[in-house]
C-alpha cells in the first residue's frame, strides 16, 4: 500500500473479521487517508465503513453498513450519521454499502455513473443479479427483520399470505381460513407482529412485487395483477408509501424492456 504513487480512481475498502483491528491500525489507517487524498472516489462494503470513519474520511456524511453494525458505528463515530437501513448510500464522492450482496448493487451504481445503464445491465445479467435495486431499498424485507412469531396461527396466515398474494386476502378471508373472529385476528396481528392484517398484506404485496419489477420483464400492470393489486396505479401508491420511490422510478432505475403479458388477464382481489 506504501508503494502506491499517482491518482487512483476508486478507493474501496471491504470489510470481514478483521475489520474492527484494521480500524485501530494507526499505520494502515494513515495509508487509507493518503490513498483518499488520490482517489476520485471512496467507496466501503459492509464493515469497511469503520475503516472509514477511523481514518476521520465519514466525518459530517451520511453512511450506512451492515444493520447489525449499525449502532456500535453511530456509537464509535459520533461525527458520523449512520443509516442502517439502505443497500447504500453516496455522499458527495464517498459512497458506503450495506452486507455482502449490496456490494453487487454499489457496484452496478458505479458502473452507471461511469459507463451508462446500458452497461451495468449487461454486466447485471452476465452476474445473473438483480438488475439495478434502489440504493434506499431497506436491507431486510419486512418479514426477516424480527425473528417469527410464537404464535403458530400467525406464521401460517404469513405463509399462506406469501404463497397466495393474488388471492382474497381481505381480514375476513383470513379469519375465516384460522377459523377465529376477524377481531380475534387483528388482536393476534396487533400483538405478534404489530400491525393489522391488512397492512401486513399490503407489506407482503409491495416487496413481492418491488422484486418482480426488477428480476421480470412484467410490466407494472401485469405486476399488479400477479401480486395482488388492482391496477399499476394502486401498484406505484404502494411502492411509494413503502419505499418512498414511486413505480416507475423502480423501472427506470431497473432499465427494463417492457412487458410480454397480456393485459387483458384477471383481476386480482386487493
Amino acid at each position: 500500500m506504501a508503494s502506491l504513487t499517482g491518482a487512483i480512481d476508486t478507493l474501496l475498502v471491504v470489510g470481514g473479521a478483521g475489520t474492527r483491528a484494521a480500524a485501530t491500525d494507526q499505520q494502515l489507517l494513515g495509508q487509507v487517508r493518503r490513498l483518499a487524498q488520490r482517489s476520485r472516489r471512496i467507496a466501503s462494503v459492509c464493515t469497511g465503513t469503520f475503516v472509514l470513519a477511523a481514518a476521520g474520511l465519514l466525518d459530517d456524511r451520511r453512511v450506512t453498513t451492515h444493520w447489525g453494525y449499525g449502532a456500535s458505528l453511530a456509537a464509535e463515530f459520533p461525527s458520523v450519521t449512520v443509516d442502517p437501513a439502505p443497500l447504500y448510500i453516496r455522499d458527495g464522492n464517498v459512497y458506503t454499502s450495506a452486507g455482502v450482496t449490496s456490494a453487487l448493487d454499489l457496484t452496478l451504481a458505479l458502473i452507471e455513473d461511469d459507463h451508462g445503464p446500458t452497461l451495468a445491465r449487461e454486466v447485471a445479467r452476465e452476474l445473473v443479479t438483480y438488475l439495478h435495486r434502489p440504493a434506499d431499498q431497506a436491507q431486510i424485507s419486512t418479514f426477516l427483520a424480527a425473528p417469527p412469531p410464537s404464535n403458530r396461527l400467525v406464521r401460517d396466515l404469513l405463509a399462506h399470505i406469501t404463497a397466495n398474494l393474488a388471492g382474497d386476502l381481505s381480514p375476513p378471508a383470513l379469519a375465516a381460513r384460522a377459523r377465529v373472529t376477524t377481531r380475534h385476528l387483528n388482536r393476534l396481528f396487533a400483538t405478534h407482529l404489530g400491525t393489522t392484517p391488512a397492512r401486513a398484506v399490503r407489506v407482503a404485496r409491495t416487496e413481492a412485487a418491488a422484486h418482480l419489477v426488477r428480476a421480470s420483464e412484467l410490466s407494472l400492470a401485469a405486476v399488479a395483477r400477479r401480486c395482488g393489486f388492482r391496477s399499476a396505479t394502486t401498484l406505484r401508491q404502494a411502492f411509494l408509501d413503502h419505499y418512498g420511490v414511486s413505480g416507475d422510478k423502480i423501472r427506470k432505475m431497473a432499465d427494463m424492456p417492457r412487458p410480454l403479458e397480456p393485459e387483458n388477464a384477471k383481476t386480482p382481489l386487493a
